[in-house]
């Protein structure tokens, strides 16, 4: 099967591949099972030196890596080398904190010596998606790797020039052979995958479907799995708000990425003291976007990865139109590129309001009590993120328990951070990346009973 790398910006193709033969994607498969025998028993401080020089790799090659990804996937320029350097402080956290998450827990009990050993599981198959090529990729691969296991990554095929520039990094520095390596095949070979004695987990990030289809096949197989899926993120804004400040990051919150991610903001959810200076301060936030060539530095708004996915997006503006949303900006499609839109007092049971909305749609809601915001959040199918703009931090901090998502940002856009664990509720997956959290997913706790 050949597979196609097109740039969304002007629709030339970038490059073709080929997918792996079975008796390739086998041979891989055993690697990494061979490879696993002798990473596991690697030091942890070799390790992590191996992790840190990744780091090191990310840095020095910042515009080559950042123009793969722009050029691949249609980001601005600007905000590919911030997705580089961001990994390359994923691989630093963890160099930096893998001996104390990896350090075995002594437990108190009758024995005369009790604890738990963190041990490597084997390979870890990674799915991932083509919206943050290399971030969703590192987030997973630095303490996978780190805590003595190795990794199959599956990327999504429009971004295949990533993933085979990731694999390079970690050959640069100096990853034994096996430890991770790039498949180039399609996802109709994830069964043969999974099933492999070789692997013993797997991590999806990507669409409810492809999650729901890996989930079914790691349940036969009694694989572990972990998933990161969509999202509908709510921002709350009361009327107590610094309005300027929240429009700011709003504006970053919806149009990062050109929408495409799964953390954006979604439902500007708007109490109604707030609503019309909220939304007119937004229209002129947007429309002051520079559009423009994503390898240009001053562009802030390119196009979508695929046509398909500007096509979607644009259903979904058109049907929550004719339910009575009212269109304040935007609206109109040219091939991948969507115009930033914004739509204005939509509610439940309009696409807007109850589908994630892969690009630069932004929804706006109104309510009237922080009550009834918190209600219209929860109506969501999604869980990852809530974000709430107010002055009454501790009023906001109490209202965290009405929250059900995998996050609460207060006066922030939500974000992922190495530092903390990231991961959703409902049909926003389960399981938790980053963090301590992320390194402990992929490792066997084994008890250690020691009688006297």
């Amino acid at each position: 099967m050949k597979f196609q790398s097109k740039n969304p910006f002007n629709g030339d193709t970038i490059a073709e591949y080929t997918s792996l033969t079975s008796e390739e994607l086998n041979s891989k498969l055993e690697a990494s099972s061979e490879a696993f025998k002798h990473w596991r028993k690697t030091p942890l401080t070799e390790r992590t030196e191996r992790l840190k020089k990744v780091g090191e790799v990310l840095r020095e090659n910042v515009e080559d890596y950042a123009k793969m990804i722009t050029l691949e996937m249609g980001k601005p320029i600007s905000e590919s080398r911030a997705e580089v350097n961001k990994c390359a402080w994923v691989c630093d956290y963890y160099a930096e904190n893998a001996s104390e998450f990896l350090a075995e827990e002594v437990i108190k009990t009758d024995a005369k010596h009790s604890y738990v050993r963190h041990d490597p599981i084997g390979a870890v198959f990674a799915v991932m998606p083509w919206n943050f090529p290399f971030w969703q990729v590192f987030r997973f691969a630095a303490p996978t790797l780190t805590s003595g296991n190795t990794a199959l990554l599956k990327h999504a095929p429009n971004v295949f020039g990533c993933a085979i520039k990731i694999e390079d990094i970690f050959k640069k520095a100096g990853y034994p052979e096996g430890v991770f390596q790039n498949l180039i095949v399609h996802h109709d070979t994830s069964e043969t995958i999974i099933a492999h004695d070789a692997v013993q987990a797997v991590t999806l990030t990507g669409s409810g479907g492809a999650g729901s289809a890996v989930a079914k096949l790691a349940g036969e197989y009694l694989k572990k799995s972990l998933l990161e899926l969509g999202g509908n993120n709510s921002f709350i804004v009361w009327e107590d708000a610094d309005i300027d400040q929240a429009v700011k990051t709003a504006v970053t919150a919806r149009m990062l990425n050109c929408g495409q991610s799964c953390i954006a903001a979604k439902r500007f959810i708007l109490l109604e003291g707030v609503y019309d200076e909220f939304v007119s301060k937004f229209k002129t936030a947007v429309s002051g976007l520079k559009r423009g060539d994503t390898m240009d530095d001053f562009t802030q708004v390119g196009p979508l990865a695929r046509k398909d996915l500007a096509d979607q997006l644009h259903s979904q503006v058109e049907r929550s139109v004719e339910k009575g949303a009212e269109l304040i900006l935007g609206g109109k499609q040219d091939n991948c590129y969507h115009d930033p839109t914004i739509l204005g007092n939509v509610k439940p049971g309009m696409p807007a309001f109850d589908e994630e909305t892969f690009g630069p749609l932004a929804a706006m809601i109104k309510a009237k009590t922080s009550d009834e915001a918190f209600e219209l959040s929860e109506l969501s199918k999604f869980g990852l993120g809530v974000t709430v703009f107010t002055k009454d931090i501790q009023k906001a901090m109490d209202m965290a328990e009405k929250v059900s998502d995998g996050a609460y940002f207060i006066n922030e856009l939500v974000k992922s951070d190495p530092r903390l664990p990231f991961g959703g509720t409902k049909r926003s997956g389960y399981g938790r990346e980053l963090a301590k959290e992320g390194m402990m997913e992929f490792v066997n706790k084994k008890t250690v009973y020691v009688k006297a």
